[in-house]
């Protein structure tokens, strides 16, 4: 399959952004990355383009994309308005939104703020949704560790250092709950090896479970009513992203289906793909035919 990628002008830089499938017919998906401050990966949504046309970008300051003068350009408001710049760039009118944890609460926030018209479906995968919800999990997950990584993880957010043991138990909870594959694949660790920091840090924090950026206190559950699209949400059944508290966003969207893909974690795509992918046909199939 051929990929083309070029560069979209936006008012804030130079966004990459990657297309494949572009000859087939059904509608299109554009997949919209974790972090923040990931890039966008290929791994495991390779059946989706085989009918349809299939977008990937990175958002400004990550990946192949141009980074940001001041790191408070940093915010949801202005990747909510890159979001609707690349998707009039690339002319996606009508469209299926693909989410991967921290992007689905950007696609969530861009359904709730600009109301857009042509978006045929969402899928949100690995969900960040509400950050108090996301610490509360992984609170749950770290009271379930050895202690001396228990006791490294408490000691580096008393004190703000966040050196080897740190480090060591961070690694030993993405072992758990990020990738549960050994070794990781090559494009994983490259990818999180091009994880930007500046973007990371300034909207997160050290790590995944220690939350002290501008993300904080986002929490979109209250609002999940108001998006009227069929939705499905997908998560690992060891995912970051907690099968309780993913199984609550289901029931506040009017239309959602959940699954839950078992011996997985929160890159359940990439561990489970024909698992994964069959799940996603299903939804896209049924979306396609009729009322879902």
């Amino acid at each position: 399959m051929t990929m083309r990628e070029g560069k979209l002008e936006t008012k804030n830089g130079k966004i990459w952004y990657a297309a494949y499938g572009e000859k087939r017919r059904k509608t299109p998906v554009l997949v919209v990355h974790g972090g923040p401050g990931f890039l966008s990966m290929t791994d495991g949504l390779d059946f989706l383009w085989q009918d349809r046309p299939v977008y990937f970008y990175d958002q400004l300051g990550c990946g192949r994309s141009d980074r940001a003068s001041d790191k408070r350009f940093y915010s949801v408001a202005n990747y909510i308005e890159e979001l609707a710049q690349v998707r009039a760039g690339l002319h996606l009118d009508d469209v299926y939104l693909m989410g991967f944890s921290w992007g689905c609460a950007l696609v969530c926030a861009y359904l709730l703020e600009r109301r857009p018209a042509g978006v045929h479906g969402v899928m949100l995968c690995a969900p960040l949704i509400s950050s108090p919800a996301w610490e509360e999990d992984q609170r749950a997950n770290i009271a379930r560790m050895p202690p001396d990584l228990r006791e490294a993880i408490a000691a580096g957010e008393a004190s703000g250092d966040f050196g080897d043991a740190y480090q060591r138990a961070m690694m030993a909870y993405y072992e758990r709950h990020v990738c549960l594959l050994s070794p990781w694949p090559a494009s994983l660790e490259t990818a999180f090896s091009r994880l930007s920091l500046e973007v990371y840090n300034t909207l997160w924090g050290p790590s995944e479970f220690t939350v002290t950026g501008k993300l904080r206190d986002f929490d979109l559950a209250p609002r999940l009513s108001s998006i009227g699209e069929p939705v499905l949400l997908t998560c690992g059944d060891g995912d970051e992203a907690g099968v309780k508290t993913v199984k609550d966003f289901q029931e506040r969207f009017p239309r959602a289906r959940l699954a839950v893909i078992p011996q997985a974690s929160h890159l359940h795509q990439i561990e489970r793909p024909q698992i994964f992918a069959a799940v996603v046909r299903d939804f896209l199939d049924d979306v396609e035919s009729g009322p879902c």
